[in-house]
């Protein structure tokens, strides 16, 4: 018997992947995510490896994930991917200090974020 199959969060032409407890804060991430919407994928991967940014690498990794997604557990085509999402999300912030002049205390905030990709399939105009 067994439980019904959980439905898809994606469209059938799409996939996706999640990368969680990134050491880097949302606002820089964005940065990098920012310069990949909208691209075709191997465009993106291009950009990405030649960023000077230090989280490009981790983007980059979430990037092959997800066209490895598309292409093993949903049978879509690598050369028609293009980047449909890519979004930013708060994590955990590790609240650290620093002991400062006149007795104060200076807060020094460690943050991390998360990041989704969304590639989907669009047939080439010709």
């Amino acid at each position: 018997m067994g439980k019904e199959k959980n439905p898809r969060r994606v469209a059938d032409n799409e996939a996706m992947a999640k990368v969680r407890m990134l050491r880097t804060s949302p606002q820089k991430l964005n940065l990098v995510a920012a310069m990949i919407r909208g691209k075709k994928v191997d465009k993106a991967l291009t950009d990405l490896t030649f960023s000077k940014k230090r989280i490009a690498q981790d983007v980059k990794k979430c990037l092959q994930s997800a066209i490895a997604n598309a292409e093993n557990n949903h049978q879509l085509d690598v050369d028609e991917l293009v980047v449909a999402e890519a979004y930013v999300g708060k994590n955990l912030v590790m609240k650290r200090g620093r002991p400062r002049a006149r007795g104060r205390y200076g807060k020094i905030m460690k943050p991390f974020s998360e990041l989704t990709i969304l590639v989907r399939q669009v047939e080439e105009q010709a």
